[in-house]
């Protein structure tokens, strides 16, 4: 397992279900699929614990306030700045486990002589674009969602960086329009939703279309690539599968695949997802 290192971020306690993190100075407790242990002790009781997401038997779920924080502050990895706000399905904005893709990908962009350019897909707020624009890649950001797009911007001009393009858009159309213009890249990012529905009502399924949407990607990777990153939270969805689906398409050697996680105070670590990578 890959395990992503935090100065700013922590996980406190876990158990029954949920995680108790620190973030910065605000300490957040909210469910997580993978702890299907118990609790050492109930996490609600810890002390200074800002805010709870508890989910509804109906569906969804909601924040609950118990010690006031602002609406949304900073965090640090290795020097980058990233905003932290608690949203709707639990969400905040980041996905701390993925700093050990973000200081791979910084590693291999370091390493060349020339300009990369990186094509993110699934951009969410742009940990991975903010990342790799700040080693020398120019990035293309992607993402259907318009208010991930802004906050993806927050992100870049908290690190001034002001030279990524942002695109909000269905990422298959993206691709499909980038094939015909003949626009190539040089490295692509991904992280594929489990489930979603396109602009037209297409519907997405991770298993179902993935593979599909992998090889059209294959159309837009450039004469002298770097990499191709898939990253995966889908239940199942394991780091082997993600390897044969890179060499499959993009052949055999280069590939990296693994679960990645994230280090807890208790001495464990917490699987976080999977990810893997094809190094050309």
């Amino acid at each position: 397992m890959k395990i992503a290192n935090w100065e700013d971020y922590k996980i406190i306690a876990t158990g029954d279900g949920e995680k108790l993190e620190k973030w910065g100075d605000i300490t957040l407790l909210r469910p997580d699929p993978q702890v299907i242990w118990r609790a050492k002790r109930p996490l609600t009781k810890l002390p200074n614990i800002n805010a709870r997401y508890s989910r509804s038997e109906s569906g969804g779920g909601a924040w609950e306030i118990l010690k006031k924080f602002p609406a949304e502050w900073q965090i640090q990895w290795e020097g980058l700045k990233f905003i932290v706000k608690p949203m709707g399905f639990k969400h905040t904005g980041l996905f701390p486990e993925q700093a050990v893709n973000w200081k791979r990908m910084m590693e291999l962009i370091s390493k060349q002589d020339r300009e990369i350019k990186i094509l993110n897909l699934f951009a969410y707020t742009g940990g991975a674009s903010v990342a790799c624009a700040k080693v020398g890649a120019k990035v293309t950001h992607v993402d259907a969602s318009k208010g991930m797009v802004d906050r993806a911007k927050q992100n870049a001009a908290l690190n001034g960086i002001n030279t990524i393009r942002y695109i909000v858009d269905d990422c298959k159309k993206f691709i499909e329009r980038e094939i015909r213009r003949g626009n190539k890249y040089d490295a692509i990012i991904m992280d594929p939703p489990s489930y979603g529905r396109g602009p037209s009502g297409e519907m997405w399924k991770i298993e179902d279309n993935l593979y599909d949407f992998v090889e059209l990607t294959k159309g837009v990777l450039s004469d002298n690539p770097l990499f191709v990153l898939i990253n995966s939270y889908t239940t199942g969805l394991q780091a082997g599968v993600i390897a044969n689906i890179l060499e499959l398409i993009f052949g055999k050697g280069g590939i990296e695949a693994d679960e990645i996680g994230l280090p807890t105070e208790e001495g464990i670590v917490l699987p976080c997802g999977n990810s893997g990578f094809k190094i050309f």
